[in-house]
């Protein structure tokens, strides 16, 4: 079993749907012992029954913007399994009215909440568990591809995740003396509570459906089996990466068109059934 004896924590799932959820699944299967943390009490209802599912007891709370609540979570760790291997981070989140409307009509609030929440706790996450992560150690984020390209209502989204990228790259020179990797995943879209928010984002899959060369759009169980090569040892030559699992979309330069019955060119998904 590739992760028998490796020990990690995963920050930030919601439910089974979670691509945290298939990323843990995935490790969990291979062999590995992890922990939970919940941000609420309403979160934790979801969390506690696939902890048990994992086989794990060690369930934390977690503000990730809170300082206190990342020290008392280096703590907990120390405590219940001395050091760990690697860290999940699945954090994200834009005010709703941020994704609305053009970028331009972005308020300041709502710019830093983004950048605070979905980038800044990497850094802040990373740093508070580096007193008990263990040399060889791995660290994984979830971007997407309205980081590098526009996507549309993604808006601050999308900022957001070009700075999460390049904190990945950052990161990565700061640990690899610690021989500590730190890589991205770019999944394609799924329907998570988190896409829930998203506006047309039906639209999107059915775009990257029709677009991407697999023809398909991914599962959590796909991206799942990837983000554990990254966790494992048999990717200790990656670091500093945005790993794209999204059928080959982001290869793309031109999406399909067709014409309709009055002889346009229109988007394919205009004429899907």
């Amino acid at each position: 079993m590739l992760m028998k004896g490796k020990k990690g924590l995963i920050v930030g799932i919601a439910n089974n749907k979670s691509i945290a959820y298939g990323i843990a699944k995935a490790c969990h299967a291979q062999g590995a012992e992890l922990a939970f943390t919940y941000l609420n009490e309403a979160l934790e209802k979801r969390v506690r029954p696939i902890a048990k599912e994992f086989e794990s007891s060690a369930i934390y709370e977690l503000d990730i913007t809170k300082e206190k609540h990342l020290e008392e979570l280096t703590e907990s760790l120390k405590k219940d399994f001395g050091k760990i291997d690697f860290i999940v981070h699945s954090v994200a989140f834009a005010p709703r009215r941020a994704l609305e409307g053009g970028f331009i009509d972005t308020l300041r609030d709502d710019f830093a909440l983004a950048m605070d929440t979905s980038v800044f706790s990497l850094v802040s996450l990373t740093r508070a568990c580096l007193p008990v992560l263990n040399d060889g150690g791995s660290v994984l984020t979830l971007s997407y591809l309205g980081g590098p390209k526009y996507i549309p209502h993604y808006n601050v989204m999308g900022v957001a995740k070009a700075a999460l990228e390049a904190s990945v790259r950052y990161l990565a020179v700061d640990l690899g003396g610690r021989n500590i990797r730190v890589n991205a995943i770019s999944a394609g879209p799924i329907k998570t509570l988190a896409s829930s928010g998203i506006g047309d984002f039906k639209n999107i899959l059915n775009w990257n459906e029709t677009n991407s060369p697999l023809k398909k759009n991914v599962t959590t169980i796909e991206v799942g089996n990837s983000g554990m090569y990254l966790l494992s040892d048999l990717s200790t030559g990656v670091s500093g990466e945005v790993h794209y699992v999204d059928a080959g979309y982001n290869i793309m330069g031109m999406g399909a068109v067709e014409k309709n019955e009055e002889g346009r060119t229109v988007l394919s998904w205009d004429n899907r059934k």
